[in-house]
């Protein structure tokens, strides 16, 4: 039912979500098939079943109400935010994802320039729950960040670089993927530069290789073991996490850095979006 409403057109003439003309599930079996049915994509037949009813799906369609509603004590929608591609246009924005934005003078991923807007324009603050609750299908930011995701479904990963502080905040993740640290020496070279690694009978995804990396870092996702859609942000999170890592802290700089290094290392591979994970 979800994937008929975001791959069709509504009776008004307008889409909900404009997906392109795969649906994720597609993405993920042609990618199987190019890989020879790389353990990594192909490890969770239940997951691949119930793509076509993802729960992610609801909670992209109330990010596009809440996209096109005006908003907070201004009274404007985040139809005027600009992602990178202009004030509202949102096909192919994510994707693009980290960039140098003008406006605020930084490298901005999606949650950081998602907050700038609904402050700068909304009229939002960073008390204010609409900002400051950051994970949980519930959430506004979730909701948000799934709905601007989607637009991107299938769509290369290709993240700027031609801004100093673009390059700067990618070697900058480099070279904190590769650094270990911590209480256990772990990186996170420790499990995502090895083939056929694991943990317990999970397979892990290859940095090396963008056709298995693409679906490691196609977030928003829901996840079947929380029962929530989420963002890359809280993937990041629980990462150190498992690492023994103090916490990042959500849309600062090194977490940006982070994301940039591994949306550079699939550059090129189609995201799957929103995507369904253990």
């Amino acid at each position: 039912m979800f994937k008929k409403t975001l791959l069709t057109l509504a009776i008004t003439g307008s889409a909900v979500l404009v997906m392109g003309a795969k649906a994720p599930e597609d993405i993920l079996d042609a990618l199987a098939r190019k890989t020879n049915n790389a353990p990594y994509l192909v490890q969770s037949p239940q997951n691949r079943m119930m793509m076509p009813d993802n729960p992610a799906y609801d909670v992209a369609e109330e990010g596009a109400i809440l996209f096109k509603t005006p908003r907070g004590p201004k009274n404007v929608s985040m139809e005027k935010c600009d992602f990178g591609k202009g004030p509202g246009v949102l096909e192919g924005a994510y994707v693009e994802l980290p960039r140098y934005f003008a406006d605020a003078g930084k490298v901005m991923d999606l949650d950081s320039r998602l907050a700038y807007c609904m402050k700068t324009l909304q009229g939002f603050t960073d008390n204010d729950p609409a900002v400051k609750v950051k994970h949980g299908s519930g959430s506004d930011v979730m909701k948000l960040q799934t709905y601007i995701a989607a637009k991107s479904n299938g769509m290369p990963w290709n993240p700027p670089l031609n801004h100093p502080l673009e390059k700067a905040m990618r070697d900058a993740g480099e070279v904190m993927f590769y650094r270990r640290s911590g209480i256990m020496d772990f990186g996170c070279v420790t499990c995502h530069t090895k083939e056929g690694a694991r943990i317990r009978a999970s397979v892990l995804p290859n940095v090396y290789k963008p056709d298995e990396w693409t679906k490691a870092i196609s977030w928003p996702a829901y996840r079947i073991s929380q029962e929530n859609v989420r963002s890359s942000q809280h993937r990041l999170i629980e990462c150190l996490w498992q690492m023994r890592y103090p916490n990042m802290k959500n849309g600062s700089d090194a977490s940006i850095a982070l994301i940039s290094f591994w949306t550079d290392a699939a550059r090129g591979a189609p995201a799957i979006l929103p995507d369904l994970k253990r």
